[in-house]
């Protein structure tokens, strides 16, 4: 049995051993340009409103957020700032701050139709379907008809209105599904 002094000892000495080892020449040197720690990377960085178009994209939806609050920093908090921000937490279900995002992002003058279509799928899934109605107007005049999306949106929020068996709890069934990095349909579930 070691003695636990010579057990210290003997721990030291190795310890010594392996720390002049690592002196020697072979081991790990520096450039003679470079003293201490590495250098900053010099490239630039990805613009934040891409980076989280493409964390909405692989459904990192957290992670997007913070993405597009770095690029609120750079850009201000402009339409596409909030839209990405309403967007981000319309896909984890945070209905309230989804919806305070977006309407502050249809109110600054140039909100695309998707934003407008967004903010209409969040209103639908509140229950608030005379205002739903709307908006999803509006998405499709700016859309000009253009996207399927907004169009069975607006479809399902129109037949919504128009039969109130519709709303049965039994028939609610229904999934948030993401087309494209900002843009939502409704969709029942089987």
């Amino acid at each position: 049995m070691t003695h636990p002094r010579c057990a210290t000892m003997l721990a030291a000495a190795l310890l010594t051993s392996l720390a002049l080892t690592a002196c020697t020449t072979g081991g790990f040197e520096l450039p003679e340009d470079q003293v201490y720690a590495p250098g900053v990377a010099q490239g630039e960085a990805v613009d934040g409103l891409i980076v989280g178009g493409r964390l909405m994209d692989a459904g990192q939806y957290e992670l997007a957020i913070d993405a597009y609050t770095r690029a609120g920093l750079d850009h201000g908090l402009n339409v596409d700032v909030l839209a990405g921000l309403g967007s981000a937490n319309l896909a984890l279900g945070r209905l309230g701050q989804a919806e305070e995002l977006l309407r502050r992002a249809v109110a600054k003058p140039g909100a695309a139709p998707e934003v407008w279509n967004n903010l209409g799928v969040l209103l639908l899934e509140k229950g608030e379907i005379g205002e739903a109605q709307l908006v999803l107007r509006k998405a499709y005049a700016l859309d000009n008809g253009a996207s399927d999306a907004i169009r069975d949106n607006l479809r399902k929020a129109l037949a919504k209105s128009e039969n109130p068996v519709y709303d049965a709890p039994l028939e609610q069934n229904y999934k948030l599904v993401r087309r494209g990095s900002s843009d939502y349909l409704i969709r029942a579930i089987p």
